[in-house]
């Protein structure tokens, strides 16, 4: 913890010489994701401070150590994968919005959040059908959903072959010096938040059916029979902060959200007007000691840089599992495949859910909550172990052309 009480203090002092500091940490590989008792991690703060160098700075370190943390498990998952049968196994992720009585707008910039955001309408939240095709150690995945970002809610088919367009797409892992600094124009100018969700005391109960002769609630799942439970104790705790905001700032977030929220299309020209953001003027110098900064209590830090003006929402949810002993796959072997094909920030929440208590079973079905005003349900419909896979699964059709334009935000 050391190195994160030393990448917290540059973000919030005024010398150079703590700026200097923060650039020799981050290039020794400090790292930049990990977060404090209140959910902010050094790149939430370096928003706060408003140095647009070394936000930038913190954003690529933030992404490069990502990847390197899922290379990192490469070897394990070659060798997991080398050990399990070759499968056909078929999802559905469908987003659902709660009630309109219940909604409280969120506008977070996007790889700041813990979770992103999605748009608010029902009817523009996504639902997606993944095939997933596994062959010795090659995989592939067909989906229309690849991920969520501030910007937009875009159908990216992963798979090779790109409908009837006959072209097809590599992943990049580099981003553009525009794109980046577009991704930090959005962080400067959007709100601060952190989502967190407890999962420490949890509890399950058996879910019932029936008004007057009520019975345990089961329902036949694709082959599965699958008994349902309620899921108790779950928190979701939201903070947002808007100090490195101006007055015109919250009133455009606000008007944007307002009319996303009334079914307003946005399209990319709404992002194309974005400022560049400058580096915001440092915070006068408050006068905590190191001695007062280091021998604080963990949770109860003094103050180093701006005044937080922070609102906090905690919301209590209930969620639902659908259990089923006839599943063929344990779920750690299955979230493990995933991380491959599907690293994104939505199979994390599944995971960490999952690493609870589960009543017996594989969780064939799960509902739980994103933010407090988007839950997330995935359904496991279909695995099959197979011995006939086609090798031409795995390959792009020569007939297929590479288009690196086809979808900009890959």
């Amino acid at each position: 913890m050391e190195t994160l009480h030393f990448i917290y203090l540059p973000c919030s002092a005024t010398e150079p010489t703590f700026l200097e500091a923060t650039a020799l940490l981050l290039a020794h590989n400090a790292p930049v994701k990990v977060k404090n008792c209140d959910g902010w991690n050094p790149l939430m703060e370096a928003v706060s401070y408003g140095d647009r160098q070394i936000i930038t700075e913190m954003l690529r370190k933030l992404k490069a150590q990502s990847r390197t943390g899922i290379s990192s498990r490469k070897p394990y998952l070659i060798k997991m994968m080398e050990e399990i049968g070759d499968f056909y196994l078929e999802l559905k992720w469908d987003f659902q919005s709660w009630s309109e009585s219940e909604r409280e707008l969120f506008h977070c910039g996007k790889a700041i959040c813990s979770v992103d955001l999605v748009p608010l309408l029902s009817r523009m939240l996504p639902s997606d059908v993944c095939q997933i095709y596994k062959k010795g150690t090659q995989l592939r995945m067909d989906t229309t959903l690849a991920d969520f970002n501030f910007f937009s809610l875009f159908a990216s088919l992963f798979s090779a072959v790109i409908g009837i367009l006959k072209v097809f797409q590599r992943v990049r892992h580099d981003e553009s010096e525009a794109e980046v600094d577009e991704e930090v124009d959005v962080l400067m100018s959007s709100d601060i938040v952190s989502a967190q969700m407890s999962t420490k005391t949890i509890t399950f109960r058996q879910a019932f059916s029936g008004w007057v002769f009520k019975h345990a609630r089961e329902e036949r799942i694709g082959d599965y029979d699958v008994n349902f439970y309620l899921v108790d104790g779950m928190k979701l705790v939201s903070r947002k902060r808007r100090e490195h905001l101006t007055a015109d700032d919250i009133k455009k977030n606000k008007s944007f959200m307002q009319s996303l929220a009334s079914g307003a299309a946005v399209g990319d020209e709404d992002f194309k007007s974005l400022q560049h953001r400058k580096s915001l003027a440092p915070p006068g110098r408050m006068p905590t000691t190191w001695e007062e900064y280091v021998g604080a209590a963990p949770g109860a830090a003094p103050p180093l840089g701006r005044a937080q003006i922070l609102k906090q929402n905690e919301k209590n949810f209930t969620a639902i599992i659908g259990m089923s002993e006839d599943f063929p796959m344990h779920v750690d072997v299955l979230l493990d495949i995933l991380e491959i094909v599907a690293p994104f920030k939505h199979l994390e929440k599944l995971r960490r859910f999952c690493e609870a208590r589960l009543p017996p079973g594989f969780p064939v079905r799960v509902e739980i909550p994103l933010l407090p005003t988007i839950s997330a349900k995935v359904t496991f419909q279909k695995l099959q172990f197979v011995s006939n896979l086609s090798d031409k699964l795995f390959f792009i059709p020569t007939s297929y052309r590479e288009d690196p334009t086809r979808f900009p935000d890959l």
